[in-house]
């Protein structure tokens, strides 16, 4: 019998996504960003200067970290201190390198981004709402900048989304939640701009293997609902007011 979504959506559907912006007073760029029951707070801070290895180069730099509440899960998990985790370790990785990809790092200048992905409720797909609400938070940093004639020129050249795929019962859907996260045989996490380029793809069978057919149905969904989230992250960015998807 053919996978039934928990929450009756199509194999193709997004959750309902929606983008708080200006949710914190301080951060240059914030948003909380919703999919489904997945809540992550995106914020951008500024600060002039850069790692030592871009002192001199006129260049730019962008980084990001990553951490999940102790009650995002339905059991408590520890705050994580000095020694961080495998995971948000890569996570976090993860973000930064997708978010570099959004800029031109020279028109940036020699100042240091930092986006916070931290996570309110999980309900899987973290990773993908901390790029895709990242990117939103992103945009009004620096919008900010350009603002205070901190920054000439946007230095923005793409815009940037991230969604899950799996597999189940050998089919794919798109925007796993946590029952088919845990249940799905394969599990892939898509990054790419608005050319649809890919960005990083992340994605391995738990059980058995998978095939090249099927890797061309993930990606061709994954493209599916990253075109939606452009479109969902635009009008977000168009409106002063937070804009939702409807599903």
């Amino acid at each position: 019998m053919a996978w039934q979504r928990p929450d009756g959506r199509r194999p193709d559907q997004l959750r309902p996504v929606r983008f708080e912006r200006h949710f914190t007073r301080f951060a240059a760029g914030s948003v909380l960003a919703h999919c489904g029951d997945t809540q992550v707070l995106c914020t951008v801070t500024v600060q002039p200067g850069v790692p030592k290895f871009l002192e001199g180069s006129g260049q730019g730099w962008l980084t990001a970290e990553y951490r999940m509440l102790p009650s995002a899960t339905l059991q408590r998990q520890p705050r994580e201190f000095m020694k961080l985790s495998g995971r948000t370790q890569e996570i976090q990785r993860l973000i930064g390198r997708s978010l570099r990809a959004a800029l031109d790092m020279q028109a940036l200048g020699e100042r240091t981004l930092t986006v916070d992905a931290d996570v309110l409720q999980a309900d899987a797909g973290t990773r993908t709402t901390s790029i895709t609400g990242g990117f939103v938070a992103l945009c009004d940093a620096i919008t900010s900048l350009l603002k205070s004639g901190e920054l000439q020129q946007s230095p923005i050249r793409h815009q940037v989304a991230a969604i899950s795929v799996g597999l189940l019962d050998r089919q794919p859907f798109l925007d796993l939640n946590y029952p088919e996260d845990v249940a799905a045989t394969t599990d892939f996490n898509v990054v790419m701009n608005d050319d649809l380029a890919l960005i990083e793809i992340q994605g391995t069978a738990e059980e058995g293997s998978f095939n090249r057919r099927q890797l061309d149905q993930i990606l061709d969904m994954a493209e599916k609902g990253i075109k939606e989230l452009m479109e969902l992250q635009r009008r977000a960015l168009q409106s002063p007011e937070p804009a939702s998807s409807v599903n």
